[in-house]
């Protein structure tokens, strides 16, 4: 009689089985179709990402120059026995100015004088850099007006 009471028994643990089995395929199921619109949806903000750095890059006409503002020297305002060597161009627009060649004198005095302000905690590491060529390029923005297309670091030596 033992017998006759387990078979519904189970009857009921497979049943429970199989319950449980169809939930855990239907949640596996549903977990991977999750995951792969995440990562085509990921995939397509790379993509845009990448096309929108493609179009920001910058063409110069045929009557842009670039010219060497030539070698800064100075040494950083903290500490003071660190010096800075610094050489840099600029790409002019054709006829921005009557004489380049001083307005390029003007921009090296003005990049001296924010160099010697610095200090060399401002300007370490990657995001120290970043922010120094934009405050430069800034500089050179303001002294010529806006007439300055845009302003290259060609080599930054600190010692």
């Amino acid at each position: 009689m033992a017998s006759d009471s387990e078979a519904p028994r189970k009857g009921r643990w497979l049943l429970l089985l199989a319950v449980l089995t169809v939930l855990a395929v239907g949640a596996g199921a549903a977990s991977g179709f999750y995951m792969i619109t995440r990562v085509e949806k990921a995939v397509d903000e790379r993509k845009k990402a990448e096309e929108e750095q493609v179009q920001r890059v910058t063409t110069y006409d045929a009557g842009s120059t670039v010219k060497s503002l030539g070698v800064v020297v100075t040494n950083l305002a903290s500490p003071g026995d660190v010096w800075v060597r610094l050489e840099s161009s600029i790409v002019v627009k054709a006829g921005a100015f009557a004489n380049p060649d001083a307005m390029a004198a003007e921009i090296r005095q003005d990049l001296l004088g924010y160099l010697h302000t610095v200090s060399l905690a401002q300007i370490e590491g990657p995001s120290g850099l970043s922010h120094l060529r934009e405050d430069l390029a800034e500089r050179v923005q303001v002294r010529s007006k806006g007439q300055i297309r845009d302003f290259f670091i060609e080599t930054l030596v600190v010692q």
